[in-house]
């Protein structure tokens, strides 16, 4: 029961099979049979592993049947692993001390002898023996008819020239076969003399290791089989076990092969090696949401935010889950729980935004929108995206309420948690939408004199942090040139002239003068466009309002 849980969960690992069959054939020596079939699931687990020679050696020195023994040779002999051509040499060795009618089948024997003769024949030989002798006797119990071919002749066994062609024969047919697998060996060679561990540690690999799996991965996916694209994905997920990208490059793999080994491999990841790695239970998720199996994905995102609790990314893909699934009822529970529960007032801000955008667009609720805003405001008043989206939820509204909108920009340019560079933005966008929504002229005028007065301030502002500014360097300047000179050289610094804070002045003037919509008060002049004219019209001092 060990053994076996143990080649269910590493089937590609050759030394357990090995023990296993070993600890078999030890306390099982008379099940000839099930021995076979045990070797038979270890070779279609691991067999095909660049690695596995030690198996196949051992499944070929315990097969006491020769003809099964030929068929083992030619099974190997086409599989790509690390000593071929020690394969190759055993498959010689084995027909080299074997006579041909032994080593083969009774069909494949008369085929291929009937080859040699045909062959025989054509090239002109007149060897009697080869030509007039018939084939090996067979003996077989009394009463069964003799197959066509066998009947018994001068002795009943085939002369040694005619052994000779069919050793001759078998061996040039397999060298073929070991050319070819000797080509496949070499566009391997250099992945797996790159493989420096492969077994697993919790230490993490180096970049040149990862790289090097990905790039036989990809090689092995476009140009080798099934059966040995699987191995080589079971042989990299012990020595990167710890890679989540890895396995999921296995799964999307296998989802074109097999939807139950898809499910295996994601079982696998998730609860064994990577119970805590999120980007690899939103996969599996999503791979059972795309087959249906909404119940399945639930249990997998509730599973990683029980065992990672607080992540974002998780919430929000049980609310799309829950919202897909049209149980609108349950992502109000989830997106209400998850605001009381944040962690930090921005997280809650987080959740409340989405909550709301989710109010307004698919349960088409403004007010219930409205209403999330004003309490996450309340909560987190700093917080200027809250700000920014209930305006364009007052927006998005037909027809827009003026009233609602002026009371939000009263709210936030009264906010003392904004800094004036945040309120003249405000300011101005404020502007904007009365020029384009207001009904009333004393409203515009009255907020373009708050404008005027919050950009004299912003400006008085710019300026004293200029001039400060100006004083820490002319001080830096001053300490560094003390440094340098010599004790005898040294001079006193003078303070820093008027005209040195002119200049800084008329410095921080043109950097007001780059503010973004409504101008500045200097008297450097804009690049002229319709738009620009309009705004340096509304930057004078004179109103036209």
């Amino acid at each position: 029961m060990v053994y076996e849980t143990g080649v269910k969960t590493i089937p590609v690992c050759v030394e357990l099979w090995l023990h296993y069959i070993s600890f078999y054939v030890t306390y099982f020596v008379d099940s000839t049979e099930d021995i076979r079939k045990l070797y038979e699931r270890a070779i279609k687990a691991a067999g095909t592993d660049f690695r596995s020679d030690k198996l196949w050696d051992s499944y070929i020195s315990w097969e006491k049947d020769l003809p099964n023994v030929t068929s083992l040779h030619d099974r190997v002999l086409s599989i790509p692993t690390q000593l071929y051509r020690h394969h190759y040499d055993s498959f010689k060795h084995h027909v080299e001390t074997h006579h041909p009618k032994e080593i083969l089948s009774l069909d494949d024997f008369l085929k291929l002898r009937k080859e040699i003769v045909n062959k025989t024949i054509l090239t002109g030989d007149d060897d009697e023996n080869v030509l007039d002798e018939g084939p090996p006797a067979f003996i077989g119990p009394p009463g069964l008819e003799v197959p066509p071919g066998m009947e018994d002749t001068e002795g009943g066994k085939c002369d040694t020239d005619e052994a000779i062609k069919l050793k001759d024969r078998l061996i040039s047919t397999r060298e073929v076969m070991y050319r070819k697998n000797e080509e496949e060996v070499s566009k391997r060679w250099n992945f797996e003399e790159a493989i420096k561990r492969p077994y697993f540690h919790v230490k993490p690999l180096e970049r040149g290791q990862l790289k090097n799996w990905r790039e036989y991965l990809d090689w092995e996916i476009q140009n080798g089989t099934h059966e040995r694209v699987v191995v080589l994905f079971e042989r990299c997920m012990i020595a990167c076990a710890l890679y989540e990208d890895f396995w999921m490059k296995y799964a999307k793999y296998m989802e074109d092969h097999s939807l139950d080994a898809v499910r295996t491999v994601y079982s696998r990841a998730c609860k064994i090696h990577l119970p805590k790695k999120p980007y690899i239970h939103m996969a599996w998720a999503s791979f059972e949401e795309r087959q249906g199996n909404y119940d399945g994905a639930y249990d997998v995102l509730a599973t990683l935010e029980k065992s990672v609790p607080g992540l974002i990314m998780v919430a929000m893909r049980r609310i799309s889950l829950e919202r897909r699934r049209g149980n609108l009822a349950t992502v109000e529970t989830f997106f209400k729980d998850y605001i009381e529960n944040a962690a930090s007032p921005e997280i809650a801000s987080f959740y409340s935004i989405k909550y709301a955008r989710f109010l307004l667009k698919i349960k088409v609720d403004p007010e219930a929108a409205r209403e999330v805003f004003k309490q996450a405001i309340e909560k987190d008043m700093g917080n200027l995206k809250l700000y920014l989206q209930t305006l364009d939820l007052e927006y998005q509204c037909t027809p827009v309420d003026e009233e609602k909108v002026n009371i939000l920009f009263e709210s936030l340019l009264n906010c003392e948690n904004f800094s004036l560079e945040t309120k003249a933005k405000m300011s101005q966008r404020k502007l904007e939408f009365l020029e384009d929504f207001c009904t009333d002229i004393k409203k515009l005028k009255d907020a373009y004199d708050e404008h005027q007065k919050l950009m004299k301030d912003l400006h008085t502002e710019r300026k004293k942090r200029s001039y400060d500014a100006a004083n820490y360097t002319q001080l830096v300047l001053d300490y560094k040139s003390m440094s340098e000179e010599p004790p005898e050289k040294k001079q006193k610094s003078e303070p820093p002239t008027n005209g040195a804070s002119e200049s800084m002045s008329q410095s921080a003037g043109t950097e007001h003068g780059s503010y973004p919509y409504w101008g500045s008060y200097n008297e450097t002049k804009p690049e002229v466009t319709p738009l620009r004219s309009l705004r340096k019209l509304q930057n004078r001092n004179v109103s036209f309002y």
